[in-house]
């Protein structure tokens, strides 16, 4: 099934260092941006992420420091990927839990301003999940009738999920819509305001705390009550698009208050 699209919609894979959103980096990057007329373009680069790669991350994608040593830092790719980012709407596979969040620390590392905030996003594994809880190598093989003889090659997993959702939206038709708005809602576990899910949107569309002691609590009157919570947090191992989230939530009610 050919996609509905409004936007051009990027699907795209990372392979890191690890799995600490704050502290881990791309090695690799791999996309498919798909325009609303059904044309396709790809990107695969390796990236030197400054910092040795752990031999069981390098178990996982087989990507070796001596495999990068002379690749760009993100850095210097940032802006062309930013380009091509800025006007799409984005697809992953778990890429709203970790793929993004750390698309987004990557960016503001490298002080590149894009806002990935006003983008849909859709997460193919959660789809996956809420319909048949698998992994991508069986979501590929129950959909798409394939194996995946390259998982964890970030091109051969990107092509496998943009197969995947398209696969999902026959089977499922009468299910899911053919649309980005509701695939891109269908596919959060919760309205997130920053990209790791510390902070989210309660029903009533109040910004609440989703983790520790104040779970459930609005950031505003957390603030307002604990004074040192908010420097507590910013001092602390939480992720840039966090901090940067807290700290424009925690300036709109200062200057609501003027």
């Amino acid at each position: 099934m050919r996609l509905n699209l409004k936007n051009p919609l990027i699907f795209f894979d990372l392979e890191t260092t690890g799995i600490n959103i704050s502290t881990d980096r791309i090695v690799e990057m791999s996309y498919i941006k798909v325009y609303p007329n059904g044309n396709e373009e790809s990107k695969s680069m390796r990236i030197n992420p400054e910092m040795h790669i752990p031999e069981q991350a390098s178990a996982v994608h087989g990507i070796y420091d001596k495999d990068v040593a002379d690749c760009p830092t993100f850095k210097e790719v940032a802006k062309g990927i930013a380009r091509d980012f800025a006007d799409s709407d984005i697809a992953g596979f778990n890429s709203n839990r970790f793929d993004v969040p750390v698309l987004a620390e990557e960016f503001l590392r490298a002080g590149v301003d894009i806002d990935l905030g006003r983008r849909k996003f859709i997460d193919v594994q959660v789809i996956y999940h809420k319909m048949e809880q698998r992994t991508l190598s069986a979501a590929y093989k129950f959909y798409c009738g394939r194996d995946l003889t390259e998982a964890h090659s970030a091109m051969a997993d990107t092509r496998a999920t943009y197969e995947v959702l398209k696969a999902q939206l026959d089977r499922y038709d009468g299910q899911l819509k053919n649309d980005v708005d509701f695939l891109s809602d269908y596919s959060s576990f919760t309205r997130n305001v920053d990209f790791a899910g510390r902070i989210v949107y309660d029903d009533k569309g109040v910004p609440v705390f989703n983790f520790g002691k104040y779970k459930g609590q609005p950031v505003s009157e957390v603030l307002r009550r604990d004074t040192g919570y908010y420097g507590w947090m910013m001092s602390g191992d939480f992720t840039l698009n966090t901090k940067d989230v807290l700290t424009r939530l925690r300036l709109k009610d200062l200057n609501t208050k003027l």
